[in-house]
């Protein structure tokens, strides 16, 4: 079973995933965290995010597996530095990236074979598992994006400053030539905004378990 969620960032798709993964016993899986990875090791080895054909042979070579829903690059656990200021700035650019976009998509497609999923990320349910039994869109308001974001307390950036990262991120990927953030016509669209986490996990498992 696929369960896809797409929608931007501060919308507590990650939050929602995990708690509904654990609740149905089935692997939370993240995309963003694939890019986010590889953008921390082009930047760690110092390939030029300006080279598209670099970028995609390096992406290539990668070896990305995905153990106790905690992402694995090159045999080192890497998701405690996803989300520094500097992998912020520059994941959005990467996952833009059209050939890059299908090096990820195949990998996550192929550790995903054997396994029943929550996953999440910004084309989950539109190009990476079109055919996912249960798609859901969660959004929320621009303000309340950037104050969850501020409050997870990862960024050195003002509120101002993160809400306006959010934005450039946000219209990047609304954008992108393939894989844009847009809601499938299809998907059960949720404003998380004044919503509990707790009241978002109970729509999507009383939609999932109905």
């Amino acid at each position: 079973m696929v369960i896809a969620i797409d929608g931007p960032a501060g919308t507590g798709k990650s939050t929602v995933a995990k708690i509904i993964a654990e609740r149905l016993n089935i692997t939370f899986l993240n995309s963003g965290s694939f890019y986010r990875g590889i953008t921390l090791f082009l930047l760690k080895d110092g390939i030029d995010l300006t080279d598209e054909n670099a970028m995609v042979e390096y992406a290539k070579k990668l070896d990305i597996d995905y153990v106790n829903s905690r992402l694995i690059v090159n045999g080192q656990d890497v998701e405690d530095k996803l989300h520094t200021d500097l992998v912020d700035a520059n994941a959005a650019k990467v996952s833009a990236v059209v050939p890059l976009r299908h090096v990820v998509n195949e990998k996550i497609r192929h550790i995903t074979q054997s396994l029943s999923i929550v996953c999440e990320g910004r084309d989950m349910t539109t190009v990476v598992f079109p055919e996912a039994e249960h798609k859901f869109y969660l959004d929320a308001s621009i303000d309340v994006q950037a104050e969850r974001r501020f409050k997870q307390g990862v960024s050195n950036l003002s509120l101002e400053e993160i809400k306006e990262s959010i934005r450039k991120r946000d219209e990047i990927d609304k954008n992108k030539a393939e894989g844009a953030l847009k809601i499938a016509s299809d998907a059960v669209y949720i404003d998380s905004s004044y919503l509990t986490i707790e009241q978002v996990c109970e729509i999507i498992i009383s939609k999932i378990l109905k």
